[in-house]
């Protein structure tokens, strides 16, 4: 395979000489991506006319038309594309022969449809014993809700999440970020995989791994879902701080520069509260806030500080409460950027509050390099994608190619299997 952007050199990927057949939907494009970014060979396969994704907006420079889709780009790099009929017998015995020389399925088909067709599991693994099959379904393959219609907002109003997403005013209703129920079965899809592969490697055997997207959501509710299923507790939302059954301390504050700052949570060792007491002295804020003085008491506390005993232990209120306010009075009198620079040099967990568009420009991330060139020969430039979700020294991640045009890689997929 070949490097990305223009400067680009040879790569091993974690999954080198692993195929994945990739039947083309919005459900598993995520996992798809995610395994040929980590070197596997993915074959997406279309229907004639191709996946309805190719004309999502948003489009390259603003402007629609054939192979401009910003969403297709971004969700099928690294991966080969390849028409086929499912519809068709002769199509169907292609996508045998397809199977036969690949290690995993993946797919998002309705529950009933592969075995309709005679390609479901039981009919594939007699061609690929070990072959290793996911599906991903919005309920599981058994749940007969998996037939109805759904979207990313219905999958995550019943997974649970956004209940613990917005804002203190419950008056609002609660938030959810985009397609965060696609990208959450696939994360899990895409360690199933994993396990299964090494699993295979171990046993020589394949199986069915049967991903419910709602399932997923719902594990993937920090403490919501376990606080009601053991103590019958209902966690409440709270702005940019984690759900909880009782409020915690606000961490948002409003910066010199009309940004917000979250001010995180605050130092637990000496180390920490010294440092802070430290920057609130060097800025000369230390007269507006009496309460400094238990920043020292910090700085001098044995062990970390022990914030289940806040409202018990008057030393460890006190001191914890001058740290939050200490951090706010800073945020107050800063620009959010400096705010967050200050923080970091201090050894502080804190951050501004970036749209997208600035996470992505952030110079931390362009020096991590998040920032990656992918080669566009129809535009004739270089297009900056998101970088490494995962980070692999041994075999780094890396995108391979820019996402298939319809049917670009027929002749050459098709003639490995002749």
């Amino acid at each position: 395979m070949t490097g990305t952007g223009s400067n680009s050199s040879p790569r091993q990927g974690a999954l080198q000489g692993i195929r994945v057949v990739e039947l083309a939907g919005d459900s598993v494009a995520f996992a798809g991506k995610l395994l040929g970014d980590m070197g596997a060979d993915v074959i997406l396969v279309e229907p004639p006319g191709g996946d309805p994704a190719r004309g999502y907006p948003p489009f390259v420079d603003d402007e629609p038309g054939e192979d401009r889709s910003l969403y297709w780009w971004h969700y099928h790099t690294s991966k080969r594309g390849v028409v086929i009929d499912l519809d068709d017998e002769a199509g169907r015995d292609r996508f045998r022969a397809l199977v036969a020389t690949a290690d995993v399925l993946l797919e998002g088909e309705p529950r009933e449809r592969l075995g309709s067709l005679g390609i479901d599991y039981e009919d594939l693994k007699s061609i690929r014993e070990d072959l290793v099959h996911v599906a991903v379904t919005p309920y599981g393959r058994a749940d007969p809700k998996s037939d109805l219609p759904f979207t990313d907002l219905t999958l995550m109003a019943a997974g649970g999440p956004p209940w613990s997403c917005g804002y203190d005013d419950h008056s609002l209703p609660p938030i959810r970020g985009p397609l965060q129920g696609f990208h959450i079965a696939c994360h899990f899809a895409v360690m199933s995989t994993l396990t299964a592969l090494l699993h295979r490697a171990i046993s020589g055997t394949g199986q069915f791994i049967d991903v419910s997207m709602t399932a997923a959501g719902n594990v993937t509710t920090e403490g919501a879902s376990y606080n009601w299923l053991i103590a019958r507790n209902t966690v409440q939302r709270q702005t940019g701080r984690h759900a909880s059954v009782q409020p915690s301390v606000e961490t948002q504050q409003l910066c010199a520069d009309g940004r917000y700052a979250n001010t995180g949570v605050g130092p637990r060792q000496a180390a920490g509260f010294a440092a802070l007491d430290r920057w609130l002295r060097e800025l000369g804020l230390d007269a507006e806030l009496p309460e400094a003085v238990f920043l020292e008491m910090g700085a001098n506390y044995e062990g970390p500080l022990d914030i289940s005993k806040i409202g018990e232990d008057d030393e460890i209120t006190a001191i914890f409460g001058a740290s939050r306010a200490a951090l706010r009075l800073i945020a107050s009198r800063l620009p959010a950027q400096e705010f967050f620079i200050g923080c970091q040099s201090a050894g502080l967990t804190a951050g501004a509050v970036n749209s997208p568009e600035e996470a992505f420009e952030d110079e931390h991330f362009k020096s991590h390099g998040f920032q990656v060139p992918v080669f566009h020969e129809d535009l004739g430039r270089d297009v900056l994608y998101p970088g490494a979700p995962i980070k692999l020294p041994e075999c780094p991640w890396a995108i391979s190619r820019r996402a298939p045009k319809l049917g670009e890689h027929d002749d050459e997929v098709f003639a490995e299997l002749a």
